[in-house]
């Protein structure tokens, strides 16, 4: 065996032994957090935890105004982002033509899903807030979040109609369906897991935000649940935020319990997207 072979090996061993030193590390911070946010919190959720509205008193502070604000945010998102980015994905992936301006629109898309939340906040305080005067409403956050999510939903969408055979959509050419047939009878029930996995990942991702919301004006303190789209609200990250800043014990045990409801959430709409996932991939064998 030759010296340089002989190093090679030893630097393939020393990368893996690296890597999972790496793994575990990350894996360890991340358990020990989730352990003492568990121990510091779980005792908290009760049912007047969380029916309760907001409050100076940490004993009597529930998150019921957060919890309907992120439902609220949830629902007015999904129907922004979610028909807009899948035509998008569609049109792109379907129907655009190749060309400069194409590839220049395909890059700035994928840039976009990287660039900071917080720019998008900006964005969603001078267009939404200040140019068509909506305020520090829902309806203003769930806008400001669809341009957050809608780059990963249409990723999302193109990547799973390429993944989709051309050998069947010519065949469904070949019977006589037009292109759109085509599209809405072949490719996109085919396509469906794919999409609705980027879907649920870039709502979980829009979940979690605060930067954008604390750009816009979304408070801290609500003491109203919203009911409509143009109502002042609160979400479950801003009121993490804003117990977690408060100098009193029992708002850093509030928080704790908020984090652990958030990551609850957050955790379930993983684990759908991944069963989503996995069987799109069973039934789907081409």
């Amino acid at each position: 065996m030759s010296n340089a072979t002989r190093i090679n090996r030893i630097k393939d061993r020393a990368f893996k032994y690296i890597g999972l030193f790496c793994t575990l590390f990350g894996i360890i911070v991340l358990a020990i957090f989730l352990i003492d946010i568990l121990i510091k919190g779980i005792g908290r959720i009760d049912w007047a935890f969380l029916s309760s509205l907001p409050s100076r008193i940490p004993e009597r502070a529930g998150i019921l105004t957060a919890f309907v604000g992120t439902i609220w945010i949830l629902i007015l998102t999904a129907i922004i982002a979610i028909p807009i980015g899948i035509s998008a994905g569609i049109y792109l992936e379907e129907y655009g033509k190749k060309s400069r301006m194409a590839n220049l629109l395909e890059i700035n898309i994928s840039n976009l899903a990287g660039i900071p939340s917080i720019i998008y906040g900006l964005l969603g305080l001078e267009i939404f807030v200040r140019i068509m005067h909506l305020g520090n409403s829902l309806i203003a956050g769930a806008l400001t979040l669809s341009l957050l999510i809608l780059p990963i939903i249409i990723v999302a969408t193109r990547e799973a109609i390429k993944t989709v055979p051309k050998s069947i959509k010519e065949a469904s050419f070949g019977m006589g369906a037009t292109k759109w047939q085509t599209i809405r009878q072949i490719t996109l029930p085919a396509a469906a897991g794919g999409i609705l996995t980027g879907i649920i990942l870039a709502i979980s991702r829009a979940i979690g935000e605060t930067a954008p919301l604390i750009v816009i004006g979304a408070l801290a303190y609500v003491p109203f649940t919203p009911e409509s789209p143009m109502d002042e609200f609160s979400v479950l990250p801003m009121q993490i935020f804003n117990w977690i800043s408060r100098p009193q014990k029992g708002f850093a045990i509030n928080a704790a319990a908020a984090i652990i409801i958030l990551l609850a959430i957050t955790f379930v709409m993983n684990g759908i997207a991944v069963y989503l996932r996995n069987r799109w991939q069973k039934k789907i064998r081409w």
